[in-house]
């Protein structure tokens, strides 16, 4: 696979607040390996896969943008010409559920702004930690329907559950929006 040239490269990027474990999932995915230890992130990261989906091979190019508001005014710049977007929050913290709003809406602003529409998914993180939950499934659906979002999954980095379809999933839409499969 390391040989074949991409059909497509996707630029991916994933948002949210602080500590919600985006870098966790990146690596998780990435690697195939959890690491507790992970350091917040610092501006963003950015990280590159090759993966096959329908007999073609993607370039995914992975996107971890910081979570602390210093780091904001990048976002601009970081979601210009995206593809793809995973928007993150840790279902035993509801204020990072609740900073969706600001987030989306910055999101939405930006797409406005720049003349494009990239796709996104909502992603509930740390399910592992079920007995902490602070956010329903129930809510998660409701804030995927009120921002018009293309998918919602819960996932955890910990124990791997739903992390690969978190990424096949949005590289799908986004091969789907490209003409390059009949759904996703």
């Amino acid at each position: 696979m390391s040989n074949d040239k991409p059909v497509a490269r996707y630029k991916l990027v994933i948002l949210g607040d602080g500590g919600v474990g985006k870098t966790t999932l990146t690596q998780r995915y990435l690697t195939g390996v959890f690491d507790s230890g992970t350091e917040m992130t610092i501006g963003f990261d950015f990280y590159v896969k090759k993966l096959n989906i329908a007999q073609k091979f993607i370039g995914l190019q992975i996107w971890d943008f910081a979570g602390e508001k210093r780091f904001r005014q990048l976002l601009r710049d970081v979601i210009w010409d995206a593809k793809g977007a995973v928007f993150m929050y840790d279902i035993t913290r509801f204020t990072t559920f609740k900073n969706l709003n600001e987030w989306l809406d910055l999101y939405q602003k930006v797409n406005e702004e720049k003349e494009q529409n990239v796709p996104a998914i909502l992603v509930g993180s740390k399910i592992d930690l079920e007995e902490y939950r602070a956010v329903t499934r129930e809510d998660g659906e409701n804030m995927k329907r009120r921002w018009d979002l293309l998918d919602f999954i819960e996932c955890s980095s910990k124990t791997g559950q739903n992390v690969e379809e978190v990424f096949r999933k949005i590289t799908k839409i986004m091969m789907f929006l490209d003409g390059l499969i009949k759904e996703y």
